[in-house]
């Protein structure tokens, strides 16, 4: 009996240390989409992904700063990014599993603004989204700022204070608490914590789309892989086909304001 439980054990283990892993590139602090406790729709879509090709999913953890590529996917300490646009020129990227647009966010007794054209955004407090160390001007600042309204806008930094739960989420904490009348919002965040505030909001896609050659307002996004990375590419373009039910369920349940979908309700 003993000899026979032992050769099982040989039989298995070999199995068990060649399981695959799958190595996710994530920040753990950047809800909607990723959290070291798992609870991003970026982590959803992970588990989805690692289950379907039967893997151990693993993440290594960095803050989405600038160097976040560099320091995760190039130096070799994971695989694949989710939540990259698609075509990111310093990655091989899926096909895209959604698309999204900045958005106008405002409280429902508040201006119902869906152009950057809108003259009413001249006398508006308008929050606007700071990117980088630097605070560097995100598409919607351009945007306006090509429209010379630059007078009441108030900036909110992406990271924030990263000692805090959820940084990003101040902008629209600050519409709905009244401290500005209006922000501009890259769009998963805004339904995500839009859902949260004690007092109704309401999220309007902004138009243009495309604000002249040079300025997109709305995106495909996909997962990156290392650009010589044709296998894990394709095995992970399979896997968003196969369940883009279920990856489009998670999206809904976090409130992510969709251009792909005819019909989606905008919350």
């Amino acid at each position: 009996m003993a000899r026979g439980i032992t050769a099982l054990v040989l039989l298995v283990l070999p199995a068990t240390a060649g399981t695959r892993e799958l190595r996710v590139c994530a920040d753990p602090n950047n809800l909607p989409f990723s959290n070291a406790a798992g609870q991003g729709f970026e982590n959803r879509i992970a588990e989805i992904i690692a289950g379907d090709l039967g893997a151990k999913l693993t993440y290594t953890w960095w803050a989405q700063r600038r160097g976040f590529i560099r320091n995760t996917l190039k130096a070799g300490r994971c695989d694949l990014v989710p939540g990259t646009p698609a075509n990111l020129e310093m990655l091989r990227t899926t096909a895209p599993y959604y698309r999204s647009s900045y958005v106008f966010v405002t409280r429902q007794s508040g201006p119902d603004v869906t152009s950057f054209n809108d003259p009413r955004l001249r006398d508006l407090r308008i929050g606007v989204q700071l990117i980088g160390d630097d605070g560097a001007n995100s598409p919607p600042v351009q945007a306006l700022g090509r429209r010379g309204i630059v007078g009441h806008l108030v900036g909110y930094p992406v990271y924030g204070d990263y000692s805090a739960p959820n940084p990003p989420a101040r902008i629209v904490e600050a519409v709905a608490s009244g401290e500005i009348d209006l922000a501009v919002v890259w769009g998963p965040l805004a339904g995500y914590f839009a859902q949260k505030q004690r007092v109704p909001l309401r999220i309007t896609p902004v138009t243009p789309r495309i604000d002249g050659p040079q300025l997109p307002l709305m995106y495909d996004i996909s997962m990156g892989v290392r650009r010589e990375d044709d296998a894990l590419r394709g095995d992970v373009n399979s896997a968003l086909a196969r369940h883009k039910a279920e990856i489009d369920a998670v999206l809904a349940q976090y409130g992510v304001p969709r251009l792909d979908m005819p019909g989606s309700p905008v919350r």
